[in-house]
């Protein structure tokens, strides 16, 4: 069975929905076992699970433009898998949100592809058609990124916000991602 990470960290709840929407999409797929880990929650079986996983899907809020400081201090963490290239060739791909339209989202995922590389993985992108009209809180991919996912909240809670159009998003990409991988493990 393949296995599949998403490993985040949520301030308020947004990213975590996301995150949510991006695991059930990659265990729709026949075949896939998807994990959902907190950042905060990391310890010794986690790292043991994402050891044995095919696909990580790393994801964070956008924060002052860039991944959260609790995301960065996961990555830290991570350095004695880089040093052993414990994560090396596993399927990689990233999600991140903010209130803004922009926020300068695309250094986050920038970041993820980074330290994904870094890592010597294999990065995914999304694939997924832009917004005829971009901006549309009805439409997929209304912010128009093919790196990862870039999704929106208001300042509304995370029950309410995003909106499901972003939320479906994450899911095709979370599907996207554990497909790849399937189709590297056979």
């Amino acid at each position: 069975m393949t296995q599949v990470a998403v490993v985040y960290h949520s301030g308020y709840g947004h990213t975590a929905r996301v995150a949510q929407f991006v695991q059930q999409g990659a265990q729709s797929v026949p075949g896939v076992e998807a994990h959902l880990i907190s950042v905060n929650d990391v310890n010794d079986p986690t790292w043991e699970l994402l050891a044995k996983a095919d696909a990580i899907i790393f994801g964070s809020p956008t924060y002052m433009g860039g991944a959260s400081a609790d995301f960065k201090k996961f990555a830290d963490a991570s350095s004695k898998v880089w040093f052993s290239q414990g994560w090396k060739n596993k399927v990689a791909g990233g999600f991140t949100n903010s209130m803004s339209m922009s926020g300068d989202k695309l250094s986050t995922l920038q970041y993820f592809v980074t330290f994904a590389m870094q890592h010597g993985m294999v990065w995914v992108g999304s694939a997924t058609p832009g917004a005829q009209k971009p901006g549309d809180p009805t439409q997929l991919n209304r912010v128009g990124s093919w790196v990862g996912v870039m999704t929106q909240a208001d300042n509304a809670p995370a029950e309410v916000t995003p909106p499901q159009a972003d939320l479906d998003t994450a899911s095709l990409y979370g599907a996207r991602v554990a497909e790849f991988a399937k189709r590297l493990g056979q």
